[in-house]
Formats: structure tokens, sequence, C-alpha cells
């Protein structure tokens, strides 16, 4: 079975727990509607590159933790699509969910899919009581506050924003996610693989923000502009379009040393390699001054 089949089919199996019973219809399909199509699964990608690269020991675990990791994914955009943030209409190339489903089902469908991702980590205790433990210890604490992704759209009704700890929680805090739960689903300790959960975040932080500043929202299939409409700091606006594609090749290279010793090392960095040549943007007609 491929990565991208595995947790496909791990994330699917989840939504099935959560439409299982007598369940209300529309919210039982707007579960799924936020899930798929799933675009790269680049979270759960990683935490199972992770896992893999650590001898990948329990593979229950570590669908479990990627499958949960998804789904708060996934649940961070319905809420983020909401009039009441950035009220966006698209969302991978189809109408958010607000649009398709509105608003209150919306609502519903992130905080359904938040819960459910911690019954599926609680129903993988079974295969290892204390790694579930610490699955949803570090799930928890990168997904609320006071640096989870919870803090990060926090930071955006402050009047003073700090910058670092602004796109640590927004965007590289399910990276750590990533990295650190990989290696917990293995049964390997969390902490050395903080670093590279943290470089690879700031590198899709700088990579969305040139691709705001690039692309248009056809190519992206979400709007683009949000940060200048919302008076959001970003990247391009600090350092330029040339700058920040020089500040992300130098994260890159970072993210890259800063893999800890491990059976799979090397396949590791052929992955974030392969998704740094991703990530990287292509120039196109559109793009912003800097």
């Amino acid at each position: 079975m491929g990565l991208h089949t595995r947790i496909n089919t791990a994330v699917e199996t989840a939504i099935r727990v959560g439409q299982g019973g007598t369940a209300p219809a529309k919210l039982s399909d707007a579960l799924h509607y936020a899930c798929t199509p799933g675009g790269a699964r680049i979270r759960p990608t990683i935490l199972v590159s992770v896992a893999m690269a650590c001898g990948d020991d329990s593979p229950e675990m570590t669908n479990a933790a990627a499958a949960a990791l998804e789904l708060i994914h996934c649940a961070s955009l319905v809420h983020d699509d909401l009039p009441c943030f950035d009220d966006a209409d698209y969302r991978r190339g189809k109408p958010s969910v607000h649009r398709a489903y509105s608003e209150p089902l919306a609502v519903l469908t992130g905080d359904s899919l938040i819960i459910l991702a911690f019954e599926i980590l609680a129903r993988a205790a079974q295969h290892s009581p204390d790694r579930a433990v610490r699955l949803i210890r570090t799930l928890s604490r990168q997904s609320g506050m006071p640096h989870g992704i919870c803090a990060g759209q926090g930071w955006e009704s402050e009047a003073k924003i700090d910058l670092s700890a602004y796109h640590r929680s927004k965007t590289g805090a399910l990276f750590i996610a990533a990295t650190q739960m990989g290696a917990i689903a293995a049964g390997q300790d969390e902490e050395p693989w903080f670093e590279l959960g943290a470089r690879i975040g700031e590198a899709f932080q700088v990579a969305d923000d040139l691709r705001d500043a690039l692309y248009d929202s056809e190519t992206l299939g979400k709007p683009v502009g949000q940060d200048d409409l919302h008076g959001r700091p970003n990247a391009v606006t600090v350092l330029g379009v040339d700058g920040a594609k020089s500040r992300l090749r130098d994260i890159l290279s970072g993210a890259i040393a800063s893999i800890p010793s491990c059976p799979g090392e090397a396949q590791l960095a052929e992955m974030v390699r392969l998704q740094a040549e991703r990530l990287t943007p292509v120039p196109t007609t559109r793009a912003k001054a800097g």
C-alpha cells in the first residue's frame, strides 16, 4: 500500500467512526466533505514518514496518529473559512463548508472533527496505552493554548503581533505535532523531533506567503490576498519575493540538517527534499511589489 493510500484509508476509517449509528445526515455528510479530497495530506505524510524512519513497529498507532492529525487540520480549515474569521467562499477548489452546508453546520463540523481526532487516539490505546497518552498530550499541546493553532488564531485579534510566536502557533504547531507524533507512534522519544517540525512549519509558512503573492485563486483553489485583506504580517511584505525565496531555501536546508539519527534518516531526508520541491512556488504573472 502506498503512503498516500495508507493515509487516505486511515482518514476514511476515522470519518466512518464519526458517522456511525443514527447520526444527523447533513452533519455526517459534512464531516466527509470537509476532509475530502484531501489535497497533499502533507502533515500526516510527514508523520508516517517519521514513524517509518524510526521503524514503524506499530502501524495501527501510526495510522491512528496520522488520521487524528489530519482531522485536526481539516477542522482548523473549516473554522478558518467561517465568516467570523477569513469569510472564505472556497477551499481546495470547492465551496467551503459553511457555503455548502450553512454556518451552524460548519461550526459543528469543525467541533466534531476535533473531538473525533481524540476519540481515534483513545481507541488506539488498545495497542499501546503509553503511546496513546503521549500522542493525545502532544496533539492537545499543538492544537490549543498557549502555543497551538488556537493561539495562532488568537494572535490575529491582538493589536501587536509577535510574528515569531504567531507563525510558530498558526502554522508550525501541527508540523511539530507531525514529527513528534510520528516518533511517538514508533515508540521513540519525541523531543529530538521538535526542531525538524518547527523548521518544516516555518518553511511552509514562508512558502504559503509566496503562493499568496504569486498565484491566483484558481491555481490555489482558495482566495488569495488574505494577509493583505486582514492586515496580517507575512514574509513577502517583510522580505520581498526574492528575499522570501532565499529564506525558504535556508530554512529547508536547516530542516534536513536537523533530522535526528534514525534507521531511515536518508529516506526521510529525501522526503523533506521532495516536499521542499513541492513547496517552492514557480513564478506566475501575478506578483506583489517587493
